[in-house]
């Protein structure tokens, strides 16, 4: 039998007793669970990448990277030529900022783990947003900002030469509301390692701004960790969890294999 439950109060469910069906109805289920509590786990699932395609296939059309429907994310360069980008993963951040269409959601299925570390936390911008005090709510929600892949890769290059600048900067920057309004009514902040400044504010009231803000949306009661284990599948609203890797030995094996599916909601 198909059971559920929460992960931390804010976000989170375990879907349980799956077996080996994935049915017209279990997609269903994990669909509507994952709209209302943003992250999705089945521990042990074990699906291979067709499988994995094949899920993802249910909620939308998958994004293909160079390529390939399956992304590895792994810090080996013989196994993912960007490794080096993904250092920026080690920070807050929600995929597809610079893109006027975010991705919507995001899977994962691991095939390998750290011996210590690796996991992945998730932090929910809609229970952040409900949770301010109205006058915080006033104060942000006219605001737009300003996401660029300079400012998330400048976490963990401060002081890049100008071909890697120049690189990074291939990546249009995008402006965005710091409130997102959603058409179902609800509401998330756009904010993370992407967020370079405020429009309109003096950069350093900006900066500070947005590192409040950012430490408002990741305490502890919006968030939850990830611990993984071998075959754990994960799927995520990407369009309202704030994510990031937890640290670990670049040498391990940690190998997740990643799909992500096309958004359907513009951020203007």
């Amino acid at each position: 039998m198909i059971e559920t439950k929460a992960l931390s109060p804010s976000l989170g469910v375990e879907v349980t007793g799956v077996g080996d069906r994935l049915d017209d109805e279990l997609i269903s289920r994990c669909a509507e669970a994952l709209k209302w509590r943003g992250v999705l786990l089945i521990r042990g699932l074990h699906l291979d990448d067709e499988a994995q395609l094949a899920f993802s296939r249910r909620l939308g059309e998958v994004v293909s990277l160079r390529g390939r429907e399956i992304f590895t994310i792994s810090l080996d360069p013989a196994r993912n030529p960007t490794a080096e980008y993904l250092k920026g993963t080690f920070h807050w951040h929600i995929d597809g900022t610079t893109d006027g269409v975010p991705t919507k959601t995001t899977t994962l299925t691991a095939r390998h783990v750290a011996a210590t570390g690796g996991g992945t936390e998730f932090a929910s911008t809609y229970a952040a947003y409900e949770n301010l005090p109205t006058a915080d709510r006033k104060r942000y929600d006219d605001l737009r900002v300003v996401h660029s892949l300079e400012a998330a890769q400048r976490l963990v290059n401060p002081d890049p030469d100008e071909k890697l600048l120049a690189a990074w900067r291939t990546i249009p920057t995008h402006e965005t509301p710091l409130v997102w309004r959603r058409r179902d009514g609800r509401c998330s902040l756009v904010i993370g390692a992407t967020a370079d400044h405020i429009v309109g504010m003096e950069r350093a009231e900006s900066r500070a701004l947005l590192d409040e803000l950012l430490a408002w949306c990741t305490q502890e009661r919006f968030r939850y960790a990830h611990d993984w284990r071998v075959g754990d599948f994960v799927m995520w609203d990407n369009t309202g969890m704030l994510h990031r890797a937890l640290p670990y030995d670049p040498s391990s094996e940690r190998t997740l294999h990643r799909t992500t599916v096309v958004g359907d909601e513009a951020l203007v």
